[in-house]
């Protein structure tokens, strides 16, 4: 299926951005991603343009979001939607069952298998195989054992990483709680991320009317393709121009246009 062309964004769109291999690289270890110079001043500029609908959904917590684009602090949804921040500051938690003692058991496979990395998050565990790929099989096991033990999780498989989290948490229920709130509700929705743990939020965007704009490769229920974070960044600041253009007035709501379909070059063909 050719892909769309991506959208234009208007003062009456919301704008949802994953994190990792979206907005910053990817990295061998989570915490030696690298925020590009500039990116924190240009989606602040782009969050008072959209007066405020804008919001990170991520894998991450929200103190880790909020770490890496210091000072700005935007509406984020951290862990896959087990902590959800909404605009006005206020924080929600999804009830997670206790994890300590399945969190012991991945440091001991840790351990006993160099190259792994286990992440301790509130309410998740996440078990990264990047710097060892040849045990991609053995950690997957590994988790399914431990999910399996665990009543109300779910696996979540990511680029190198597989996650156990709440079942009900996802990315695509984060989406659909913002959109029900100010300053998201009555807007159409935009969602760029990159991994199979955003095909929650494409479906959710989508099934509104919206845009779901997958970065990267592979098979995807979003609408529209970007190659790389690299590309977003291009993207972004051609809708900074853009909006700029429009009236104050308008920019925090007071015409309801729908977000426009115009070419883009970096558009390409879905898998």
């Amino acid at each position: 299926m050719v892909a769309q062309a991506l959208p234009n964004l208007t003062s009456r769109s919301a704008l949802f951005l994953d994190f990792d291999g979206t907005l910053v690289e990817l990295a061998e270890r989570p915490g030696d991603v690298v925020v590009p110079p500039g990116l924190t001043d240009e989606l602040a500029a782009m969050s008072e343009r959209l007066g405020g609908a804008l919001a990170v959904i991520s894998g991450r917590t929200i103190a880790q979001i909020d770490a890496q684009l210091s000072p700005l602090k935007l509406p984020v949804t951290g862990v896959h939607g087990v902590q959800r921040r909404n605009a006005s500051g206020h924080t929600i938690h999804i009830e997670a069952p206790p994890l300590e003692a399945a969190a012991a058991e991945l440091r001991l496979f840790a351990d006993a298998h160099p190259g792994t990395l286990v992440e301790v998050k509130r309410g998740a565990l996440a078990l990264h195989y990047r710097l060892a790929p040849e045990l991609e099989a053995l950690c997957l096991s590994t988790m399914q054992q431990l999910c399996a033990g665990i009543p109300g999780t779910a696996l979540m498989s990511g680029k190198m990483v597989v996650e156990l989290k709440p079942a009900r948490a996802n990315k695509g229920h984060a989406v659909n709680a913002y959109l029900h709130e100010p300053p998201f509700h009555g807007r159409t929705p935009v969602y760029v991320g990159d991994d199979v743990t955003d095909e929650d939020a494409f479906i959710a965007v989508q099934a509104r009317g919206g845009i779901g704009v997958k970065v990267g490769t592979g098979p995807s229920a979003a609408k529209c393709r970007l190659t790389g974070p690299a590309a977003l960044r291009s993207w972004l600041q051609a809708q900074l121009s853009g909006l700029e253009g429009e009236g104050g007035e308008d920019r925090h709501g007071a015409h309801a246009n729908a977000a426009s379909a115009a070419p883009a070059a970096n558009a390409a063909n879905n898998d």
